[in-house]
């Protein structure tokens, strides 16, 4: 890839312009402009007066995208695709793209998907989305664990509970969702727990186990699992951008050691001084001969 760049001096400086924080940021607001244009399209009333400029403007900023898009491709190339931001970016312009006619006419309501691309424009809510893709394995753990929590207090609360309650209790399912209200923290104590203390006055003890270990307990690691991997793909980023600026220093520092090697080879070639070291080095007699003396 670096072989092509410096081949093609134009795609260095057009990348150098797509990357200038102003180009950056007039992308933003058109996107935000974008979004504010697809949800006005929503109102029959708004489209009823404007609709056609309303129209124009989307197709507008649409090709200002699919021109975007074209000329990062073709400053990366294929590098563009081995990028999944890029090819993210690329699926969202392209979708706008499709006919909505016909079975396709739900790409209609994915045009919204173009507000998404906020993403790969702010550096941080794209550090946000990657650590939260970083922490999908620690979180499969995690749901694993709740899980066995769930079906151990379905089974348990459907034998307790299942005779009186059979709209709460009834089947492990029901006993399931009647458990995911309750870790929700949605009308569990009127609408769940205290009717069944009515009739099992210690049933407090089990829900409040459930709640504990669940609720307080368990979606707290979600949040842990999730801070952690944020933190450690801010940490990534902050590293990969030190080595870049210690590459770049080692480079500026190679080449200031070879121009001053380059200036110190002629002196120790022996060649020849400069006419203005010779004239400052030269005898004053030989600068100024003195003029003869007039006869007597």
């Amino acid at each position: 890839m670096e072989n092509v760049i410096r081949t093609l001096p134009w795609r260095p400086a057009l990348q150098d312009w797509l990357e200038r924080p102003a180009v950056q940021r007039t992308l933003v607001a058109l996107i935000l402009l974008n979004a504010a244009i697809l949800g006005l399209e929503t109102s029959p009333a708004i489209m009823a007066d404007w609709g056609p400029l309303l129209v124009a403007a989307d197709r507008a900023l649409l090709a200002v995208f699919v021109v975007e898009i074209a000329l990062r491709i073709a400053v990366h190339r294929l590098a563009f695709f081995r990028d999944p931001w890029s090819v993210f970016d690329f699926a969202v312009v392209a979708i706008a793209l499709l006919p909505a006619s016909g079975p396709l006419a739900v790409l209609r309501a994915l045009r919204v998907l173009r507000v998404l691309r906020l993403i790969t424009l702010v550096p941080s809510m794209r550090r946000v989305v990657g650590g939260l893709l970083a922490a999908l394995p620690g979180l499969g753990s995690v749901v694993a664990i709740i899980a066995i929590i769930f079906y151990v207090s379905a089974v348990i609360a459907t034998q307790l509970f299942g005779r009186a309650f059979p709209e709460f209790f009834g089947t492990l399912g029901d006993s399931a969702f009647t458990l995911f209200q309750v870790m929700t923290l949605e009308s569990w104590a009127m609408g769940v727990v205290r009717p069944v203390m009515a009739v099992y006055p210690l049933a407090w003890l089990f829900f409040l186990a459930f709640i504990l270990c669940s609720t307080f307990t368990l979606l707290n690691l979600f949040i842990a699992v999730i801070v952690s991997a944020i933190q450690a793909e801010h940490a990534a980023e902050s590293a990969t951008e030190a080595k870049a600026d210690a590459a770049t220093l080692a480079q500026l520092r190679d080449e200031i050691a070879q121009l001053r090697r380059d200036l110190a080879r002629p002196r120790r070639a022996g060649a020849a001084r400069p006419w203005y070291a010779a004239r400052r080095n030269a005898p004053v007699a030989a600068s100024y001969p003195a003029k003869p003396l007039p006869s007597t």
